[in-house]
């Protein structure tokens, strides 16, 4: 392997040259205790920056077997190396001068939630550590300035490494405490499962954010309190008993006036499938791994659904066991997105009304006596949610207007001033006098999950694919656009980067007429189980910038592609 002399020799003997030369540097070099890997070159300056990788051995990084030998632990550890390097890396990035991405450090910057990812690895066994970044390669113009490379490479990413990925007392503290951290988010998630509780909001949390654009914490908000008859205690491994709300499976209603945090709370429920880091306020505020948020979704596609647990007889004779359609309603779509969070394996839904379709959600005394069932299609959600219960998946509902809940509600939670109430005995009592017309003996069934995607076709398989991510909005293959701006759980673009190489691995390895979509997302998620995001790249080079989604979100994707046809 070359070393970094080599390196240096090189950049010296092609500077001021054509900028392509620059892609002679592609290799492995040795520099004093980790390893340099420029695994693509830029072609030009103005273009996307060069993917590079440093590998510190295990010896050298130095962190302790126990941080790495438990998954929830490496992770922790990854997540807080990436955050040191990208502090690290925003001191010195672009620091070197030139034109077009000249002197660019880049690295993704985590948000609040810790996320396997593919920018930071580390080695299970050896305790090497990977970290993938981006760099503008410096020029001139278009001609190669190496001197500012040189620096670059020799100078600011050397600080880098010192500073974020080898073990030093200035910052052995803080990651012993993202570890004790994870352990004690474990322990808490291991005991809701014996408690039979669907989520665990601690006492003293804080649920606002910023604002609708910021996920920080807000300063001076009202921290959460439980009320003492929902009160539940977790003793944790490192800070000891911890108490706060517990969500038990089966049906909770969070009422209450406008503007008072039922929603806050709901977004801070749909946000607990993750953890979060030191700081956040909601580092406590735990929800079942595999809860969905569901919304109604105008213009989205379905195909192949079983919609028919909620629509029945349509007018026009349609079989909504296997529904398709380019261009859903609202309570087309809801229906949709409940039959595939079921086939997906969910365990519990979380809905706000704010988001809902309200003719899929309920239908009132006065409209049932006017337009009687059998004439109505809808079967509305009130009138499924129980036996949805009984099949083992819970709902937590926020509603400011659906009183008719209060018959079926196991739980109602009422936030006043963001203050926390239990009001479940009298909600139910109120609710004797106002009983629920809609019938609630119909047969039940769960929506079919033996969906097959039929083969790709030429626009999903090649080399010549071009792809981009659109933030949290979704991603393009070619020129087709899969929109998951409403999939509300995903929370960083480098999980719909990974869900964009997750489709293109499918089509490319897996879907082949035969294989049921519940099989195909099972094999995606085992390969991400064993090798991370980086199992996605199949043989290729990994790169920086994807972080592992959920099989949840797997399914949303596919489920969307309106190229990706499924029967």
């Amino acid at each position: 392997m070359k070393n970094k002399n080599d390196l240096r020799n090189l950049l010296e003997s092609i500077d001021h040259r054509g900028y392509p030369n620059y892609k002679s540097t592609k290799g492995d070099y040795h520099f004093d205790g980790y390893i340099l890997h420029i695994d693509h070159v830029q072609g030009d300056p103005f273009a996307a920056p060069s993917h590079l990788t440093i590998e510190v051995p295990g010896e050298r990084a130095g962190f302790p077997e126990e941080y790495r030998s438990v998954k929830h632990r490496r992770i922790a550890l990854q997540d807080k190396l990436l955050r040191y390097f990208h502090a690290e890396a925003s001191r010195v990035s672009h620091l070197a001068k030139g034109s077009g991405k000249s002197g660019a450090i880049e690295v993704c910057k985590p948000g609040q939630e810790i996320l396997e990812r593919s920018d930071c690895r580390v080695d299970e066994e050896t305790g090497t550590v990977y970290l993938r970044f981006r760099a503008g390669f410096p020029a001139n113009g278009r001609t190669i300035n190496s001197r500012e490379l040189i620096r670059m490479l020799f100078d600011y990413v050397p600080k880098c490494v010192v500073g974020a990925l080898i073990s030093r007392k200035e910052t052995e503290r803080d990651v012993k405490a993202a570890i004790e951290l994870s352990d004690d988010q474990a322990a808490i998630r291991n005991k809701m499962q014996e408690m039979g509780l669907i989520a665990f909001v601690a006492d003293g949390a804080v649920l606002p954010r910023v604002s609708g654009v910021s996920q920080l914490p807000m300063k001076g908000a009202v921290l959460f309190r439980s009320p003492e008859t929902l009160k539940a205690e977790i003793e944790t491994p490192h800070r000891g008993t911890i108490s706060g709300m517990g969500i038990k499976r089966g049906i909770t209603l969070i009422v209450g006036g406008g503007y008072h945090g039922k929603s806050t709370l709901l977004k801070a429920l749909e946000r607990g499938v993750y953890n979060h880091i030191t700081g956040d306020g909601r580092e406590f505020v735990l929800t079942e791994a595999d809860a969905v948020k569901i919304r109604a979704e105008d213009g989205r596609s379905v195909h192949g659904t079983d919609i028919s647990l909620f629509i029945n007889n349509l007018p026009d004779g349609r079989d909504t066991s296997s529904f398709t359609t380019e261009d859903a309603s609202g309570s087309t779509s809801q229906a949709a997105n409940v039959a595939e969070a079921i086939e997906a394996g969910t365990h519990a839904l979380l809905i706000d009304e704010d988001t809902c379709a309200t003719n899929f959600m309920i239908r009132d005394e006065l409209m049932q006596r006017v337009i009687h069932g059998e004439d109505e299609p809808i079967t509305p959600f009130l009138s499924r949610i129980g036996q949805i219960r009984e099949a083992g998946i819970s709902t937590i509902l926020v509603a400011g207007s659906f009183g008719a809940y209060f018959n079926v509600s196991d739980t109602v939670i009422q936030m006043d001033r963001y203050k926390v109430l239990d009001i479940t005995e009298k909600a139910k009592k109120e609710a004797e006098d106002y009983p629920v017309m809609e019938k609630t003996e119909l047969s039940y069934h769960a929506p079919d999950n033996k969906r097959v995607p039929a083969k790709p076709g030429r626009e999903l398989l090649g080399d010549r694919i071009k792809t981009k991510t659109l933030g949290l909005d979704g991603f393009s293959v070619n020129h087709e656009t899969v929109s998951l701006r409403y999939v509300e759980q995903i929370v960083d673009s480098g999980q719909n980067a990974a869900l964009c190489k997750a489709l293109l691995m499918a089509a490319e390895r897996m879907i082949d007429g035969r294989k049921t979509l519940t099989e195909i997302v099972d094999e995606l998620e085992k390969r991400m189980e064993k090798g991370g995001a980086d199992a996605l790249y199949a043989g290729r080079t990994p790169e920086a910038g994807l972080a592992v989604p959920r099989r949840q979100e797997i399914f949303a994707c596919l489920n969307r592609f309106r190229l990706l046809k499924i029967n």
